[in-house]
């Protein structure tokens, strides 16, 4: 099974913590996927573990780790739009005279000078790889701007189609996957962005569960199809849903 890693500080509480210890023990396998590159899966590992959950790092899979396994099946060196948190994951990777542009979300680097530099290396032919689309994504002022815009913005000043790793890709819930004996018929996916979490499980043959959390805005239920197979209010709901139904 897999759900949405919590990014936001304030919905992890104690009933969250004791409702993924009941998920532990029933016949499940849990995977925390993420689509964020603001932290490598280290610090995420450590930041989770401080507030309480009992994970290890093979249970965590990040859009950073499918970003770096393109990279290494490419052999190509990137020009890196990531937050200088996320370079760790990519220790090893050259990027000297880059061939290859890398986005993430990384508000520094969203500057012209930065950008017109990625503008003129995929002009010459390197390949544009978005860590994720993200429109938008939650933080504790408010919504803010995601990855998506500026990629989308390459795509169109550069007449380029971007290769998307992360959610809502299928093949990031299928290798998520991997490894845990788990069909996509046989997974969950609980996750508060309608489009990357539900969708694109959904799209993948999973069930996907929205919840009206963190970045979720009314009526994100429509802009789907298929629609949710279930929103509940929170993640808490969820999980009874699989405890009392889907077992």
């Amino acid at each position: 099974m897999s759900h949405s890693c919590c990014e936001n500080h304030s919905v992890c509480g104690v009933q969250w913590i004791n409702l993924a210890t009941r998920l532990r023990r029933a016949p499940v396998t849990i995977r925390f996927v993420t689509n964020t590159t603001k932290e490598c899966k280290r610090d995420l590992l450590e930041r989770l573990t401080k507030l309480g959950f009992d994970i290890a790092e093979n249970e965590i899979f990040t859009s950073l780790t499918a970003a770096r396994n393109l990279l290494e099946q490419k052999q190509v060196r990137p020009l890196l739009l990531v937050d200088d948190k996320a370079l760790p994951d990519f220790t090893g990777i050259a990027t000297d005279d880059p061939n290859a542009v890398v986005v993430g979300l990384a508000p520094e680097h969203f500057h012209y000078e930065m950008m017109n530099r990625a503008f003129r290396l995929i002009l010459d032919g390197a390949p544009l790889i978005a860590i994720h689309k993200a429109r938008y994504f939650k933080k504790k002022d408010g919504l803010a701007l995601g990855p998506g815009p500026f990629v989308t913005g390459l795509e169109y000043a550069t007449d380029a189609k971007a290769t998307v790793v992360g959610k809502p890709e299928q093949t990031f819930f299928l290798e998520a996957l991997r490894g845990i004996d788990c069909a996509p018929e046989e997974a969950v996916m609980i996750g508060d962005d309608c489009r990357d979490d539900v969708g694109g499980a959904q799209n993948a043959g999973m069930r996907g569960i929205l919840v009206r959390t963190g970045k979720y805005r009314p009526a994100d239920e429509g802009k789907i199809n298929p629609a949710p197979y279930l929103t509940c209010e929170n993640f808490p709901a969820a999980v009874e849903h699989i405890l009392e139904h889907l077992l």
